[in-house]
C-alpha cells in the first residue's frame, strides 16, 4: 500500500527532487506462487486467480509468450526448463496495491531457489525490476517490490547514492485498526500514467515539477507523524498528498473516487487517497478505529469491494519439499 510519495521512485525522477522518498506498508493479501517438474523440457504456466493455463511451452518460445508475459519472461531469464509454475493472487487485477510487484518478487524467488541461483533480496528486487520492465516496456518504479520483500512499514529513501528502505518503527496492529480499504471496480493503468507524468517532468514541466516538490514535503511530514503515532496528523499529509497528486494529470481521479473519498470524510475518516498511479483501482483510508466500520458500509452501499486486510510484516516466504 502506497502511503505517500509514489511516482518519484521513478528513475530519474527522484534525482531531480533532494529528499525524495516513498512510505509504504505491506498488506496481507497474499499472492503464491509453486513450482512442479515435469517429466518433459515443456514450461507449463498457471494462473489460477485468472483461470488460465498455457499449453506446454517450449524453451526458445517463452520470450514471445502473450498469454502470462511476466512469468514467461522470468522463467526464460533463469534458464528454467521442465517445470510447471501456477500463481495465485488475491489481489484484483489492476488494484493499485502491487499485486503484480509481489507476484513478480514471488516467482523470481521461486525461481533462483529452483535454479540455484539462490539470489539475495537486492539480487531478487533488481532481476524483477529489469524483467518487468522488459514485459511492460517503460520504467518501473523502485518502491513496490520492496513491501513483498521485507514486509512492515517503511520509508525507501530516494538519492544520487542509491535507494535505501528504512523500516519504521510504526505498530502494524495499530496501522491496521486505523485503516480502511477498498477496491473501485476500475483497474488502473499505472504504466500509462506513470509515463506521461515521467516524461513531462524530464522535459521541466513547471506544474509537474511544483506537484513533486509538494509531494516530497507532504511526504516528510507523513512519515514525522507516523513515528510519532500522531495519526490524526498522518491523515492530515494523506490529504494534502492526495490532492497534490491529482494535479499531476487529468487521469489520476475519477468521479467515482472523488465519490467514495468524500464518503469516507463524511463517516469519520481524518485522510485518504487512491493506491499507486490513480485513475482507478484501491484506495484507502486512515480513521478513528471507531469510525472504520461506518467507512467500510458506506464503500459496500457505493458498490465498492471491501478489502480485508491486515500489515504483514514477514514478508518474503521460500519452502521447498
Amino acid at each position: 500500500m502506497d502511503l505517500a510519495g509514489g511516482t518519484i521512485d521513478i528513475w530519474p525522477l527522484y534525482l531531480f527532487h533532494p529528499g525524495a522518498q516513498t512510505l509504504n506498508a505491506a498488506l496481507t493479501i497474499r499472492t503464491s506462487v509453486r513450482l512442479e517438474p515435469r517429466r518433459d523440457e515443456a514450461v507449463v504456466l498457471v494462473s489460477e486467480d485468472l483461470g488460465v493455463t498455457t499449453p506446454p511451452l517450449a524453451f526458445d518460445a517463452l520470450p514471445r509468450e502473450t498469454t502470462l508475459p511476466l512469468l514467461a519472461r522470468l522463467t526464460h531469464a533463469f534458464g528454467a526448463r521442465g517445470l510447471t509454475v501456477t500463481t495465485r493472487s488475491d489481489s484484483p487485477a489492476g488494484a493499485g496495491i502491487a499485486g503484480s510487484s509481489a507476484l513478480n518478487i514471488a516467482v523470481t524467488a521461486a525461481l533462483s531457489t529452483w535454479t540455484g541461483r539462490n539470489l539475495d533480496h537486492e539480487g531478487i528486487l533488481e532481476t524483477a525490476k529489469n524483467v518487468e520492465a522488459q514485459v511492460i516496456r517503460v520504467p518501473t518504479g523502485l518502491q513496490d517490490y520492496r513491501p513483498a520483500l521485507y514486509g512492515g512499514v517503511a520509508a525507501v529513501e530516494l538519492g544520487p547514492f542509491g535507494v535505501t528502505r528504512v523500516g519504521l518503527p510504526v505498530a502494524a496492529d495499530a496501522l491496521a485498526a486505523r485503516l480502511a480499504l477498498c477496491y473501485t471496480g476500475a483497474p488502473r493503468q499505472s504504466g500509462i500514467n506513470n509515463w506521461d507524468i515521467t516524461k513531462r517532468r524530464i522535459d521541466g514541466d513547471a506544474a509537474v515539477t511544483a506537484a513533486f516538490d509538494a509531494i516530497v514535503e507532504a511526504t516528510a511530514r507523513m512519515r514525522a507523524a507516523l513515528v510519532a503515532g500522531d495519526w490524526e496528523a498522518a491523515g492530515a499529509c494523506l490529504v494534502d498528498e492526495w490532492t497534490t497528486r491529482k494535479r499531476l494529470a487529468p487521469g489520476v481521479t475519477t468521479p467515482t473516487i472523488d465519490a467514495l473519498l468524500a464518503q469516507a470524510r463524511d463517516a469519520g475518516a481524518w485522510g485518504g487517497k487512491v493506491c499507486g498511479a490513480g485513475g482507478g483501482g484501491c484506495l484507502f483510508a486512515l480513521a478513528p478505529p471507531d469510525r472504520v466500520d461506518a467507512i467500510r458500509t458506506a464503500w459496500r452501499e457505493a458498490g465498492a469491494r471491501v478489502l480485508e486486510a491486515g500489515i504483514d510484516t514477514e514478508g518474503l516466504q521460500v519452502t521447498t519439499r
